[in-house]
């Protein structure tokens, strides 16, 4: 992760794509939170979960659906979205497939 401080970084050329998969790539991790690059091929996705932590999501390639407390969201390309703790979501490749970066940031306030 180191090699990547300093550095301009193209997200949409930072992680490929894979068939059938959901790839992620951490790019700085810290005790105050991370931050994560993400790839879903089409039908792939994360199921849903809750988080203690505020996510901010910025859809950096495609679109994405975000199902937040039994609410879709679609997200696209340039656009983001804020998923807050402790609610239930979770993020879909439904149409297509998309890049995403997430940025999670550990605080209880």
């Amino acid at each position: 992760m180191d090699e990547l401080k300093g550095k301009p970084l193209n997200l949409k050329d930072e992680i490929a794509y894979a068939d059938g998969a959901v790839i992620s790539k951490t790019l700085l991790k810290k005790e105050t939170g991370n931050i994560t690059l993400f790839s879903f091929d089409t039908g792939q996705g994360l199921s849903e979960h809750t988080s203690p932590f505020d996510a901010v999501v910025q859809v950096v390639e495609g679109e994405g659906a975000f199902i937040i407390d039994g609410d879709l969201k679609t997200v696209k390309e340039g656009e983001m979205i804020i998923m807050p703790a402790n609610i239930p979501h979770d993020v879909q490749a439904a149409e297509q497939p998309f890049k995403m970066l997430l940025t999670m940031i550990r605080s209880e306030k």
